[in-house]
């Protein structure tokens, strides 16, 4: 295990978050709030760590697997744990677990949060909230290989540590100009929607902060009613397209860039992320016609939520805690399969779940014809035999999380939708439950220990588990590499 560059290198990146809490301290200064001190002072903090072990590059700079998701790992915690300062110093959040959890919250995309009071946040620290799911949507980490160099040998590495889904591809040679691409296409994306925003009423300030939000597949809004606030079927609209565009795989927009459209559309993994979107839409409509009366509200509240639950956004404009329980069960299952492979959203995704399928319908045909020879095939190529194994794990080490969290979320008393909906929420990502943490709820009534059961799942589920196995793994730590 090469310490030294590990150490070097999230000291870079810890150099990198101090540098990015001078804009909420700009912002803080722009409304005349004295809150952007406590922006310089933590980032004061970082700029010194930065110095000490991050501006000279240790000789052995080899780093391999393990060491990216070591790298990974403790990154996603230090950035979390360092990024709650401003909230607990500005007073916004007394409670240094509330803040970290709010902060985790926030970059790993989840929009889950402890506040009751959003429009009491002042504007820099708002700013801040929103901004963390936007470094969090693309990667701290490949938001930090986008502005500077962190190992150009061997930083695929970290990219495969963080990118979601079964495997990561690079668009480019170089991981660095790689994370350049994805970064490019995820500010048009995000500019684009921030105009479009405006155009419907919305202040600068309100778009840039629910644009964040909508790109990291978020769901933090400076509003208490969430989009639900604006009751603007054009906003609705806007939010919901987005949505469902940060939701698919960037490797496509990349692919639409060289003017491939004929792969870009026929990938298999869009196919069904789109087919399972318009199938909920359609049942969650005929479901709720009966409360809004008529096709055109039912789908605009259908489409809205089915977004927002299956790209892990976490925006609402309903509370669909109050609907038929065939509504709710419909979210709770697009919750879990979540969005693609590459994106910004949570979930499992769509591509596990594709091979998942393709493999029962492999073994099925086994089991019925025994000599065949039988592949599972994805766009056309062959999984291979260590892909389709990963998902298994996968799969097993989710549920096994997901049980031992659940667990220890009922020493809380509550019911068993409130426990259950607010681990499987968590865990992939997504922001509201049922019950008491439905959409018009927050999770500020549950104990310290179940928050931070949270803000593991959280990460758990940003990261997809491995990187944090393997930081627990006590065979890490006694060995030697």
């Amino acid at each position: 295990m090469n310490n030294k560059m590990i150490v070097y290198i999230i000291a870079k990146m810890l150099g990198v978050e101090g540098a990015v809490l001078l804009i909420p301290a700009f912002v803080a200064f722009l409304y005349g709030e004295s809150d952007a001190i406590q922006f310089l002072i933590v980032s004061a903090v970082l700029g010194a760590i930065f110095f000490i072990f991050g501006r000279k590059r240790p000789e052995n700079k080899v780093i391999y697997a393990k060491e990216g998701l070591v790298i990974v790992g403790l990154a996603w915690i230090l950035w979390s744990l360092f990024g709650a300062l401003p909230f607990v110093l500005t007073g916004s959040i007394p409670s240094y677990v509330d803040a970290f959890f709010e902060t985790v919250s926030g970059f790993t995309t989840t929009g889950s949060t402890i506040l009751t009071d959003i429009e009491a946040l002042p504007k820099g620290v708002a700013f801040w909230r929103s901004l963390t799911h936007w470094i969090g949507g693309m990667g701290v980490l490949v938001f930090v290989m986008m502005l500077t160099s962190l190992d150009d040998e061997h930083s695929m590495h970290l990219m495969r540590a963080e990118v979601p889904g079964p495997e990561a591809d690079k668009l480019v040679p170089k991981a660095r100009a790689t994370a350049r691409i994805l970064y490019l296409m995820y500010f048009v994306l995000t500019a684009a929607e921030v105009v479009f925003l405006m155009f419907g009423g919305m202040s600068f300030y309100d778009a840039l902060l629910h644009s964040f939000s909508t790109a990291g597949t978020g769901g933090f809004s400076n509003r208490n009613a969430s989009v639900a606030y604006y009751d603007s079927a054009y906003i609705d609209g806007v939010i919901t397209v987005f949505m469902i565009l940060f939701g698919v795989n960037f490797n496509l927009y990349f692919l639409i860039r060289l003017k491939n459209w004929k792969d870009a559309l026929k990938n298999e993994e869009l196919h069904a992320y789109l087919g399972i979107i318009a199938g909920a839409v359609a049942i969650v409509t005929v479901n709720i016609l009966g409360i809004y009366g008529n096709i055109v509200h039912a789908f605009r509240y259908a489409s809205f939520q089915v977004a927002s639950v299956i790209t892990t956004t976490g925006f609402c404009t309903a509370d669909f805690n109050l609907w038929p329980e065939l509504s709710k069960v419909v979210l709770l299952g697009i919750m879990v399969i979540g969005a693609c492979a590459g994106s910004t959203g949570g979930g499992i995704k769509v591509s596990r779940f594709l091979i998942l399928v393709k493999s029962i319908k492999q073994e099925v045909r086994r089991m019925l014809h025994p000599k065949a020879v039988t592949i599972v095939k994805i766009n056309g190529k062959r999984v291979g035999n260590d892909t389709i194994r990963s998902v298994y794990i996968y799969f097993i080490s989710y549920i096994l999380v997901m049980m031992v969290s659940i667990l220890l979320v009922s020493i809380n008393n509550f019911d068993f939708a409130t426990t259950f909906s607010s681990v499987l929420t968590t865990l992939n990502n997504v922001g509201p439950g049922i019950s008491m943490v439905g959409p018009v709820e927050n999770f500020h009534m549950f104990s310290p220990l179940s928050k931070l059961v949270f803000c593991m799942d959280m990460l758990l589920g940003r990261l997809e588990i491995f990187p944090y196995l393997l930081l627990m793994s006590p065979e890490l730590w006694r060995r030697r590499f």
